[in-house]
């Protein structure tokens, strides 16, 4: 095992002898992004200008990257055709720069071993950042935190943001529900494959370490109370456990959906005699009995709405990116800061063609990663953790079908990441095919 653990840490070079200093910067950034953007910047920026001046010439060629910039054009102009030009001209930071590093870092990321490297990197940097949390609801640990010139400044509010909800280094608890539903797929896809590829597991020091980050990352995943993150992390078992044909695991989380599931929402007397098992914690949660009395204008469903009738009344270019909270506000007479739903918020706010061009580009990412990972030969290094990516991605695009997270660069960041990977995989197995 411990032969097997340094073959991840003795390669730091990359494939291409030309991007060694990109590659090595980008498990620099993955490193030090979540605690501080700031210092992180430098060192992407060093990626986009090496790899975009070595390589210029394919990434033009891409039809990927042609595409990319379409929908690049048509969110400026939505932008200068805005409703609040201002707002949204600050709106297009969430995208455009992330589209250029999504292009330069994705050539960075085309072998199973080069996405085992930087998942490790990723579970290794929760773990700090899940003690932060501990400390912060039980330990007295409170902000505002600044250091090196505010370079790193996380506010880490006392008790939680909202109170009794973990948040840690992010401003608000379902940007760390988001980003613990990605770092705990990819501890649990590491997990597994250190169990895959050991004989005896119970005596290994990498099995039982991952074993403490995955039940650490489930531990915190539970203390954000984001119910999308709890949903995530119980389908992301789920398929795993169907990929190794665990049935026992199967049945043991088919039961214990059902029954918190049961407990939130089956008639009575069922539920009631669920809830005398169930933690009120989780079902509560789902019935959103902690939280009665929501005003009208704060339900999702009526922001979904809203957005929906926003993109009917400017169907091509939208009203401009961060142009709905004002209408809304001005409407409703209630703040928001999104219609919590990312491809609503798209529709409403960038038109119907740069959205459906936006989704059809990911979309082709995706299923052509889902391709490849099914024709893969399960005897072969790289299928597992091909899926444990595709699960990451696919539980941070879930996520945002009930909230939206991009406004927080760094899993901004991570999401592309997450993306550019799925995309270096079809590279490969192309070139390998």
């Amino acid at each position: 095992m411990a032969r097997s653990r340094s073959h991840w840490l003795s390669r730091p070079l990359h494939s291409d002898p030309r991007l060694n200093r990109s590659w090595l910067c980008l498990q620099i950034v993955l490193a030090t992004v979540m605690f501080s953007p700031v210092l992180a910047a430098p060192f992407s920026l060093w990626i986009v200008w090496e790899v975009w001046r070595k390589q210029w010439r394919q990434l033009c060629r891409s039809g990927f990257n042609r595409g990319l910039a379409v929908v690049s054009v048509l969110l400026i102009l939505s932008a200068v055709l805005a409703e609040n030009p201002g707002e949204a001209a600050l709106g297009l930071f969430n995208f455009l720069p992330f589209f250029l590093i999504f292009v330069t870092i994705s050539p960075l990321l085309q072998t199973p071993h080069q996405l085992r490297r930087i998942a490790w990197i990723l579970v290794f940097t929760s773990i700090p950042i899940i003690a932060i949390g501990f400390g912060q609801l039980f330990w007295g640990w409170s902000g505002p935190v600044r250091l090196l010139w505010s370079a790193i400044d996380w506010p880490l509010d006392p008790g939680g943001a909202p109170l009794g909800r973990m948040a840690s280094v992010f401003a608000y608890a379902n940007v760390l529900a988001n980003y613990l539903a990605v770092t705990f797929t990819l501890a649990l896809g590491l997990w597994i494959e250190a169990i895959d590829k050991t004989r005896y597991p119970w005596v290994s020091r990498e099995v039982w370490g991952l074993s403490g980050v995955v039940l650490g990352n489930a531990i915190a995943l539970i203390l954000t109370n984001s119910r999308n993150a709890w949903a995530i992390a119980l389908l992301v078992s789920l398929a795993f456990a169907v990929y190794l044909g665990w049935r026992w695991l199967i049945a043991a989380l088919g039961a214990v959906g059902a029954a918190i599931g049961g407990a939130a929402f089956a008639p009575a007397p069922i539920n009631q005699a669920l809830r005398a098992v169930v933690p009120a914690y989780f079902w509560a949660r789902l019935t959103d009995q902690l939280y009665p009395d929501r005003p009208f204008a704060q339900l999702r469903a009526t922001q979904w709405q809203f957005a929906w009738e926003m993109m009917q009344q400017r169907p091509l270019l939208g009203w401009g990116l961060r142009n709905f909270t004002p209408i809304y506000q001005a409407q409703m007479d209630y703040w928001v800061g999104h219609p919590h739903n990312l491809f609503l918020m798209l529709l409403a706010e960038t038109g119907l063609p740069a959205t459906l061009l936006f989704c059809t580009l990911v979309g082709w990412i995706v299923g052509r990663a889902v391709w490849h990972w099914h024709h893969w030969d399960r005897k072969k290094s790289g299928q597992l953790i091909g899926l444990t990516f595709l699960l990451a991605f696919g539980g941070f695009t879930l996520f945002h079908l009930f909230d939206v997270t991009i406004f927080d660069a760094r899993v901004n960041y991570l999401g592309w990441v997450l993306l550019a990977s799925l995309r270096g995989v079809i590279v490969w197995r192309d070139r390998s095919v």
